[in-house]
């Protein structure tokens, strides 16, 4: 039997693996390539849209405040939903909201809006003083002088609504007494 034997000088076909490891090198250099040109294409995007995002909470927290000075409840209550889809841990959209609440008579809801604004925020005196007025406007006399005193309690000595939270106080506890059948003094 005769053996049969490679020629020495003959290498072995190395075409296939070439051709692969240059299909592997041409796909990976693209993917390098493409992160490299477009990855920080895609940062400034992001950017851009977060900065779009917060001009619109800024443009509709303020056409919401507007309206609520305004007393255009509804129209306020609009603008203070968006502002709370684009930006649900910010206390004082949760505050106009209950404000713009009251100002429609749903005292319930609007003392949900005041409770979430100052579970998010507890120094948000603004949300005491609207969960006062939602507590009266619910006949909860105890609560609203509770509410308004956690306002009196943190306010400034000189804020220009000191003197209506007083009196409202006094006033409240003046109702608690009457309807324990105890004269006020």
């Amino acid at each position: 039997m005769a053996e049969t034997t490679l020629p020495k000088h003959k290498r072995p076909d190395i075409r296939i693996p070439a051709l692969l490891l240059t299909l592997l090198l041409v796909i990976g250099g693209g993917y390098v390539l493409d992160r490299w040109i477009n990855g920080a294409d895609q940062v400034d995007h992001r950017a851009h849209g977060e900065q779009k995002r917060k001009e619109e909470v800024d443009q509709r927290f303020n056409q919401g405040v507007m309206m609520l000075h305004a007393r255009r409840y509804d129209h306020a209550m609009t603008a203070f939903h968006r502002v709370l889809q684009l930006s649900p841990t910010m206390p004082e959209a949760h505050v106009n909201m209950g404000f713009a609440l009251l100002g429609q008579k749903r005292y319930k809801e609007a003392l949900d809006f005041f409770d979430g604004a100052s579970t998010l925020n507890p120094l948000q005196l603004n949300a005491y003083y609207g969960m006062a007025e939602a507590h009266e406007g619910l006949g909860d006399y105890r609560g609203a002088v509770e509410a308004m005193e956690a306002w009196l309690h943190r306010a400034a000595a000189d804020d220009p609504f000191r003197r209506r939270a007083e009196a409202a106080v006094w006033e409240w506890r003046a109702r608690l007494k009457a309807e324990r059948g105890i004269a006020p003094k």
